[in-house]
């Protein structure tokens, strides 16, 4: 039996069978009824854009010319669109036969039709649609409102899509202007920021969902095609100013002890295929994939490992994590990718060898320069146990001596981590410049402006946006969708 006749034997009318049955590939003007009302509509807007286009002319011969031209034009037909676009959508209102399955193994019953207001891209629409009510769930929902993606929201999903990105971009404030400024849509400042969390967070589950998915095998992510033959992970953490209640019981680096921050994970997944020609790893363009979150470190893990896996880590030549030398970054490493080379930061290590020689500033005295330039120099070559050695050659007491141990202990710690002469010689990268980068631009230059107090929530919401938007376009999260339990098989893109 097709799903058309199907649909039929439910009471749909015939003239609805095209959306009922396959609202996926329907063609304009196909089935009966439907083709009519494509051609009712032509005619009516006939005279309509007919007036337009004189109100166009009327515009482009005044002062203010081919401006308010563009003014008037736009606004006349994002209004004939939005008309256009509920009728549309009023030729299937959504009864789907006097009972269909509430989703919680119960039949909801047919009620009545009700009116629903959304916001489009082309401005309000109101849609009357087929409610359903379940005596056993006590609760009531319209089939029609999930068919086009507006149930439980105001927001049509293009529109959303459009706020997701400028929100993204700035402040609230800064997004809902720039909708109403290139879009010709209002919403306020509150809307603005609740759809974008709202979707936000719903990506963020998704996300969540799809590793819980890899991690229990039923999503198998087949290998990258074309195959790189080095895959890199770079981890790293900042800090975002949160409210007095986020941070309430921390400890915190002030001088009151007290936290104001909530650390936000990053990772950051690319490729590399090439070295430049004097030798230096070059980054395959175009292939970072962005991940971030507030969870702590052992969940932040979970989902870097089917990250990775996404990838194709387990098909790659050469794994490769880089991260500076947090103890809870190489956890992460150690547990989730054994199988991974680790590198700490050639950049950080430096700056700890900066500070180690200003421990030691006051024995070295005039000798400090050039004591540095050796240890800088054993550092490249990888050489631990020469700075090392040139430390113990100054015997210490006191605080001195704490100072000087605790930064040696990061290089004494990190020794297998840091042999970056070897590293170099076989063309890998050595510094986790890029995850660093993404501290400062996906994370900083959004949740981290002047004045800035978020809840954990909200930023972690914002965050998932950021990183969507930065990663290539086949990485990104657009909707889940309900699958049979069982193994399945993907492309890495998924």
């Amino acid at each position: 039996m097709g799903r058309s006749d199907s649909a039929d034997r439910r009471g749909q009318r015939e003239d609805l069978r095209g959306p009922a049955g396959g609202r996926n590939g329907c063609a304009p003007g196909a089935g009966g009824r439907k083709g009519g009302l494509f051609a009712a509509l032509a005619e009516a807007r006939s005279a309509e854009i007919e007036r337009l286009a004189a109100e166009t002319a009327r515009a482009l011969g005044c002062d203010g010319g081919l401006g308010a031209a563009e003014t008037v034009l736009r606004a006349g037909l994002l209004k004939l669109g939005g008309s256009m676009l509920g009728q549309l959508l009023s030729a299937d209102p959504g009864q789907r036969g006097p009972r269909v399955p509430c989703g919680q193994g119960h039949e909801a019953e047919f009620i009545d039709y009700r009116d629903k207001t959304f916001d489009t891209v082309l401005g309000p629409v109101t849609l009357r649609r087929a409610w359903y009510g379940c005596a056993e769930c006590k609760h009531g929902f319209a089939p029609r409102d999930t068919e086009l993606g507006v149930a439980g929201t105001s927001l049509s999903p293009g529109l959303a899509a459009m706020n997701d990105i400028a929100a993204a971009t700035g402040p609230f404030a800064k997004a809902a202007g720039l909708l109403e400024d290139l879009a010709g849509v209002s919403l306020t400042v509150k809307r603005a920021e609740r759809a974008a969390e709202a979707s936000g967070a719903a990506q963020a589950a998704a996300v969540r969902e799809r590793s819980a998915l890899i991690a229990g095998r039923k999503l198998v992510p087949l290998p990258p095609q074309p195959l790189a033959d080095m895959l890199y992970g770079a981890i790293d953490g900042t800090g975002v100013t949160t409210t007095a209640k986020e941070t309430a019981g921390r400890e915190g680096k002030g001088e009151d002890g007290r936290a104001r921050t909530r650390e936000v994970k990053l990772a950051v997944f690319f490729t590399q295929d090439d070295v430049d020609e004097d030798g230096y790893p070059v980054r395959d363009p175009g292939s970072c994939s962005y991940l971030a979150t507030f969870e702590p470190a052992a969940l932040f893990g979970d989902l870097v490992k089917a990250e990775g896996i996404r990838r194709g880590a387990d098909h790659v030549r050469q794994l490769t994590i880089l991260g500076d030398g947090a103890a809870w970054i190489w956890n992460i490493a150690a547990d989730k990718f054994p199988e991974a080379t680790q590198i700490v930061d050639l950049f950080h290590a430096r700056e700890h060898l900066n500070s180690l020689t200003r421990s030691l500033e006051f024995m070295l005295l005039d000798r400090k320069d050039e004591w540095l330039a050796a240890r800088l120099a054993d550092l490249d070559y990888g050489d631990i146990d020469g700075i090392e050695a040139a430390v113990r050659k100054y015997p210490l007491e006191g605080v001195k001596k704490d100072e000087v141990e605790k930064e040696l202990g990061y290089f004494l710690n990190n020794a297998p981590r840091m042999r970056y002469r070897w590293f170099r010689s076989r063309g890998l990268f050595v510094g986790s410049g890029v995850v660093e980068s993404g501290c400062k631009a996906v994370i900083g230059q959004r949740l981290k402006l002047s004045g800035m107090r978020w809840t954990v929530a909200g930023a972690d919401a914002i965050a998932t946006l950021r990183c969507q938007q930065a990663s290539r376009p086949e990485d990104r999260i657009w909707q889940t969708t309900s699958q049979p339990d069982g193994p399945r098989l993907t492309s890495y893109a998924s």
